[in-house]
């Protein structure tokens, strides 16, 4: 039995595993986001630990024979996010997230301090990164960064709170802005640029690797043996492609999540930073990726739903369907927390364009789908642009339960996508898979494959040729918005 423990924005989710790779069960408990000013985007780190312990004791009340049973953990969780720890691992101020774009004028020191750093991480200085959000905080807030003794990535303080023991994987490590991303070590330079010395980072593990094992204090609380190992884990998105079994070069998923991604997995490291593109390391030995990312995807709706006084999204989503009228004249830019692939642009924000006295919900509904898949089409675009081979595109993720939303995405993409029954599980089934490599001696290809398929969505060909022509309206109305969205941008 094998446990995976998935840390996302919004929820903490829990699967149990059997040695079949067969989900017996599944928990998850609600998590709050604070935006204390308009960029901001903030968690407190003891939530994460109380939903995560609250996910666990709820899983054991259902199943106590299984849970006793579970041979290791894995662990997966939004990347990013700047968890401030003093000397005693207290918690010194909430954790700064992945969407957080308040240290846009930090990313700029960062690459003045370290001019060649996007040879050395692969990657452009952007918000969303851990680095930039020190440099903030040494220069905010002072007090805090005195006192400063560990940084930690999200799902390695419930590691912490797990085991005892600081520790990373490489996949998650490589969204820092502190990692040599082809040499799979920290870089000296980028820590000194950041005023940190390497002792405040964690250790570094391949995903694969065991870390240590769980207290026994909650050992005994969760009624588990006594040598549980905790794997390396995943950030989330090399997590869920684990558990889709996109490990092999020119695989490839789309996420969408609250945030959106198209993941291409490779064997080498192949930076293209200059397209906002992402290079990193995946959570296997030996295999980097590629990632294009936008900040805002299924939250989109959630906002929306909640804006027009829907029910939720499901039921949005059927008003659309029902509607089911053809792409109209209302497009849609996603960029609620700004944009990374490929603008970099904390400071783009979310707009509705064309709308007149006969639109209805639905009309806004369907603009917010259309304009997400936009924007994973302007992330395809840069990974084409880069010479990435894409060969089979599985969607994962909660936006991946809506047949509707999968046709205009095949036909914004166009391209043919693919869908599993558990799709939605996505990156805690896929640290089950790497807690099973961190106890045995198996080979992950064995234990990395691909789901059965249970649909395909083609591009539907009417829809695709009119697809085209707004993609471009919707590319152009960025680059007409770009320079007020700079003007009218937050002082951080």
């Amino acid at each position: 039995m094998y446990l995976g423990i998935d840390l996302g924005t919004s929820s903490v989710k829990i699967v149990l595993v059997d040695d079949a790779q067969r989900v017996l069960d599944q928990e998850s408990v609600v998590l709050t986001l604070q935006r204390p000013r308009p960029s901001w985007s903030e968690q407190d780190p003891e939530a994460w630990w109380q939903a995560t312990r609250s996910a666990l004791s709820a899983l054991k009340a259902r199943r106590a024979g299984e849970i006793a049973a579970v041979r290791g953990i894995g662990l997966s969780g939004q990347m990013h996010g700047a968890t401030l720890l003093d000397a005693h691992d207290r918690v010194l101020r909430p954790a700064i997230l992945w969407n957080d774009g308040r240290s846009g004028p930090q990313c700029a020191e960062l690459e003045r301090r370290v001019p060649h750093a996007r040879e050395i991480t692969g990657n452009l200085s952007m918000p969303g990164f851990t680095a930039p959000k020190l440099l903030w905080v040494a220069e905010h807030e002072p007090e805090v960064f005195r006192e400063l003794a560990r940084v930690l990535l999200p799902k390695d303080y419930l590691r912490l709170r797990l085991t005892g023991e600081y520790a990373t994987d490489m996949s998650d490590a490589a969204g820092t802005l502190w990692l040599d991303v082809g040499k799979r070590s920290w870089s000296a330079e980028m820590i000194a640029a950041t005023g940190l010395e390497p002792a405040v980072l964690p250790r570094l593990y391949e995903g694969s690797q065991a870390t240590g094992v769980l207290r026994q204090a909650l050992a005994s609380e969760w009624g588990m043996r006594s040598d549980v190992v905790v794997a390396g884990g995943a950030g989330d998105q090399a997590a869920g492609a684990t558990g889709m079994g996109v490990v092999e070069p020119g695989q490839a998923f789309l996420s969408l999540g609250t945030s959106g991604v198209y993941f291409v997995s490779g064997d080498a490291f192949a930076p293209n930073p200059k397209s906002g593109l992402h290079a990193f390391c995946h959570c296997l030995p030996g295999r980097w990726h590629q990632m294009s990312v936008i900040l805002s995807a299924a939250s989109c709706l959630g906002w929306l739903a909640a804006l027009v006084g829907a029910r939720d999204e499901s039921s949005l989503l059927a008003e659309v369907e029902q509607l089911d009228r053809d792409p109209g004249g209302v497009i849609f830019l996603p960029y609620l927390s700004g944009e990374r692939t490929p603008h970099n642009d904390p400071h783009a924000r979310g707009v509705f364009f064309g709308l007149t006295h006969a639109s209805e919900r639905a009309d806004l509904a369907r603009a917010v789908l259309e304009g997400v898949a936009f924007a994973l089409a302007d992330g395809q675009t840069a990974l084409l642009e880069a010479g990435t081979t894409i060969e089979r595109v599985w969607v994962i993720g909660g936006g991946a339960r809506s047949v509707f939303w999968g046709r205009i995405l095949a036909s914004v993409l166009d391209r043919s996508l693919c869908y599993a029954a558990d799709a939605e599980l996505g990156p805690a089934f896929g640290v089950t898979r790497l807690a099973r490599l961190a106890v045995g001696d198996e080979a992950a290809q064995r234990v990395c494959t691909e789901p059965a398929i249970e649909r395909v969505i083609e591009p539907v060909p009417s829809l695709r040729e009119r697809y085209r022509d707004r993609l471009a309206r919707y590319r152009a109305l960025y680059r007409a918005l770009r320079e007020t969205f700079a003007d009218q941008a937050d002082p951080a």
